[in-house]
């Protein structure tokens, strides 16, 4: 009986054992694995080195500048070295992180015939209506016509003259540094037609620091997909009042024509409004006899509204809209005669004058906000980053990337598609709902709901496993009996 006693004893024993390694096997096998998975957070890769080297990117601004040479523009062994190419190149000195350089490629040749003709006819006028191609320019591209010293086409004491489209005439002369004298007013005339320094401060006014001119250029709206412009009616007393206002002809007179030209910028919709308002019933009056406040009923209603600009009489209300998009006037060099506004109100340079700074804005931004998301996303190491958030980063980056490229080559209209769709797939990226996900549940949180439900079982088979352990070594330790 004794014998099988032990032998039950030591089968159940044996048993135990198997029992504790079968489950300490399924719980490393299976568990652990499981466990790892299930707990993980999915972080899809992002280009973490190229958003880096965002902030050191440089930008290079080409202008294609053509010059046009008539026949006594400039002295005969000059003409004859035509046509070649001159770079004008120069960095445009802001306080940001973003290197940008302005460079204006100017491609010198001589005047065609029918230039010929127009540009000898008796006004400037005359001569862009002859000058007219059936097709339009490439945005940011300009055309520079250099006439004779005496020519009648510009009044005497003008040495340049900006047109509504993308061209101007400068004044040739007979000099021997002919190129360099007329390349210089060259240059003068082109900044004022594309690019300035506070063109560019203005649409880098959120990521510069705070100067005396900063409050100012702060004031235009920021660059966006779309804007929306609302034509409110306000009626003090509506029944005493039947104020009628065609303000639907209006637009289509006065707002769309603008809008239309300024179509390339960003998408527009117009609307009014005729909002119902409560009447005053009290107001307070100052009495200075008796020092006090009374309140009585009053029969009118006051209300502060914003009047842009702040004098009418010194700017028209009509350049409004201009100040809103950031157009400013342009800094003419000196003796330079200004086109007249067109029925549009905006001419085309200064239209690609602000596509040039919403490019240029836009970049700034999207590259802004791709910093901040990966500096964000490798400081909180439990933020889900799905495939579609990296692919949204995948694409702002390449958008930049494809932008700054189109910028160097003069290719202005789709340089600003690229930046558009840079800060779309930023944004979207950066305030997609899944990065919210687990912000709430830390590691911390994580330990104290997995250690009470896997500690009660643990620690048996830690236990058993330990004791097996110490058995079997003292097993191998123990010597062999001999006779």
């Amino acid at each position: 009986m004794a014998a099988a006693g032990a032998a039950a004893t030591h089968l159940e024993v044996a048993r135990g054992k198997r029992a504790a390694l079968f489950f300490a096997a399924v719980a490393i096998v299976l568990g652990l694995p499981l466990w790892w998975k299930t707990t993980e957070t999915y972080r899809a890769s992002l280009p973490y080195s190229q958003i880096s080297g965002l902030n050191a990117l440089q930008l290079r601004l080409m202008v294609p500048v053509t010059v046009v040479f008539t026949r006594e523009s400039v002295p005969l062994d000059d003409q004859e070295k035509l046509p070649f190419t001159v770079v004008h190149e120069r960095e445009i000195p802001l306080k940001y992180k973003m290197k940008i350089k302005c460079r204006f490629q100017k491609a010198y040749r001589r005047a065609l015939d029918h230039e010929e003709e127009a540009l000898s006819s008796g006004s400037v006028q005359e001569a862009e209506a002859m000058l007219d191609e059936p097709q339009e320019q490439a945005e940011g591209s300009l055309t520079v016509y250099v006439i004779s010293e005496h020519s009648s086409l510009l009044p005497q004491d003008m040495m340049s003259y900006i047109g509504p489209k993308r061209t101007a005439v400068v004044r040739g002369i007979m000099h021997r540094e002919a190129f360099n004298i007329i390349g210089r007013r060259i240059v003068q005339v082109a900044q004022a037609m594309s690019l300035t320094e506070d063109v560019l401060a203005a649409a880098l006014a959120d990521h510069l620091p705070e100067d005396k001119w900063s409050a100012e250029k702060r004031r235009p709206l920021k660059s966006s997909l779309g804007y929306e412009i609302t034509f409110s009616l306000l009626n003090p007393d509506p029944k005493s009042h039947d104020v009628y206002w065609d303000i639907e002809g209006a637009v289509r007179r006065y707002v769309q024509p603008f809008l239309n030209a300024l179509g390339a910028a960003g998408n527009f919709s117009v609307d009014s409004q005729d909002p119902v308002l409560p009447p005053c019933t009290l107001c307070s009056t100052f009495y200075s006899t008796c020092l006090s406040l009374h309140t009585h009923r009053c029969t009118f209603r006051t209300r502060m509204a914003l009047q842009w600009p702040p004098m009418p009489s010194i700017v028209p209300a009509g350049v409004a809209l201009w100040l809103l998009f950031g157009i400013a006037q342009p800094q003419l060099p000196p003796k330079c005669l200004l086109s007249g506004p067109t029925s549009e109100g905006l001419m085309t340079w200064e239209l690609d004058r602000l596509l040039w700074a919403r490019s240029v804005e836009n970049l700034a931004t999207a590259t802004t906000t791709l910093t901040s998301l990966a500096q964000l996303l490798g400081k909180i190491s439990n933020i889900v980053i799905k495939d579609d958030v990296a692919s949204e980063v995948y694409k702002a980056v390449a958008a930049v990337q494809k932008s700054a490229e189109e910028l160097a080559s003069g290719h202005l209209a789709s340089a600003f598609v690229a930046s558009q769709e840079a800060v779309t797939s930023s944004e979207l990226a950066f305030f997609d709902p899944s990065l919210l996900h687990l912000l709430y549940f830390p590691d911390d949180q994580k330990f104290a709901i997995y250690i009470p439900l896997f500690l009660p079982m643990a620690v048996p088979i830690l236990l058993s496993l330990v004791k097996i352990f110490l058995e079997t070594r003292k097993s191998w330790r123990k010597p062999e009996k001999t006779d």
